[in-house]
């Protein structure tokens, strides 16, 4: 299983912290990936033999003589014999060019229905050396307004490098998230660290923050009857796929994941 052989590679590792709050399912198994969970994909691609390209901002997908030309927001288009997108998919519906015209209705209908919630993520670090005193690796908040997750993060992936400083990790609420999607991560940052002092009074000042506002966090409404993958267009083929299609959870990328390479498989 894939589970198997991340454990036997040590990409991932059962979860032995204490996670307070953390609610198990019975007969289920919780895991951490000890070098984040960056790892699991990075694992997969130097598997694959990819030549990966990073941080390149599509924009357009045209059909230019039986080919898909990808345009991005910065450098010259290129063409592909397929395309497979596996983004937010109401970032598939911001894409211009021929794929607009080539969603047919009832696609662009189930595409539509689904729905992301929202959070901001706010790291802070420390440096080499600094004392976190907490009896938890991570912690699950009930009753604060703003704050729902925090993490030790080198705790909870149990590991303890000599020369790096810890780093804090913190959620928001989907609710918090929602109420001020459209405000600045900074007026935001001074809120959640607000919320995270009542929690954590203890908590040393770090040497630096960041805070990312996440607006496609976790899928809270899939594609309809959860296909996995959706086929936009099949000569060339153009499929779009991800957690969207399916859940957001491991085995569900997994799953579409597994769809995608079966009905590009066909196509070859």
């Amino acid at each position: 299983s894939f589970y198997e052989e991340l454990l036997c590679d040590g990409v991932l590792q059962p979860l032995a912290a204490p996670v307070e709050g953390l609610v198990v399912r019975e007969g289920s198994c919780e895991y951490v990936a000890p070098q984040g969970i960056s790892s699991v994909v990075k694992y997969y691609l130097k598997q694959s033999g990819a030549d990966v390209s990073c941080e390149q901002h599509v924009t357009h997908i045209n059909l230019r003589d039986g080919r898909w030309e990808v345009s991005r927001k910065s450098g010259p288009p290129e063409q592909f014999d397929v395309v497979i997108l596996t983004i937010p998919v109401p970032k598939i519906l911001q894409l211009r060019g021929d794929i607009v015209n080539l969603i047919n209705a009832s696609q662009k209908q189930q595409l539509e229905c689904v729905s992301y919630s929202s959070r901001y993520a706010l790291g802070l670090f420390y440096e080499a050396g600094t004392g976190i005193d907490v009896p938890w690796a991570a912690q699950y908040v009930a009753d604060n307004p703003c704050v729902r997750f925090v993490s030790i993060d080198h705790r909870k992936r149990n590991i303890e490098p000599p020369h790096v400083g810890p780093s804090v990790v913190v959620h928001t609420t989907v609710a918090f998230g929602r109420d001020h999607l459209d405000a600045e991560p900074a007026e935001m940052q001074r809120v959640i660290l607000s919320h995270l002092q009542d929690i954590v009074p203890s908590l040393p000042q770090p040497r630096s923050t960041k805070c990312h506002k996440w607006r496609y966090s976790q899928v809270t409404k899939a594609v309809p009857n959860h296909p996995g993958q959706m086929i936009l267009h099949a000569e060339p083929l153009l499929i779009c796929g991800g957690d969207g299609f399916t859940r957001s959870s491991f085995d569900g990328c997994i799953e579409s994941a597994m769809s995608l390479a079966e009905a590009v498989r066909s196509h070859l």
